[in-house]
């Protein structure tokens, strides 16, 4: 997938979850060796959140277990970069035929 198509699905996703009350602190958040599509918090729940797009099949499929332990990675170091202390997940947003799926935490 382009960058360009990324970026669309990515701001597809992010509408879609400030309209289910999640407030969007980053995007694109990269560091070596990881990069986190969208950080957003709701209910003081911090959420790392991987955005996948396509449409043949569920786009959520291609997070793999090596892409997962990138995010969970990347995740760590920004909360201890940022000095945080407090609950969080990884979930993953699907965007398919302009609908727009959110599965919550997402575990290997």
């Amino acid at each position: 997938m382009s960058r360009a198509l990324g970026d669309i699905a990515e701001e597809k996703a992010c509408l879609y979850l400030r309209d289910l009350g999640f407030q969007i602190i980053e995007r694109n958040y990269t560091l070596r060796g990881g990069e986190i599509d969208i950080i957003a918090i709701k209910d003081e729940v911090l959420h790392f959140i991987e955005v996948k797009s396509g449409s043949s099949y569920d786009p959520l499929y291609n997070i793999t277990p090596k892409k997962l332990q990138f995010v969970i990675n990347t995740a760590q170091r920004f909360m201890q970069k940022k000095r945080l202390n407090m609950a969080f997940q990884i979930d993953g947003v699907s965007v398919q035929d302009n609908v727009c799926r959110l599965v919550e935490n997402i575990t290997l």
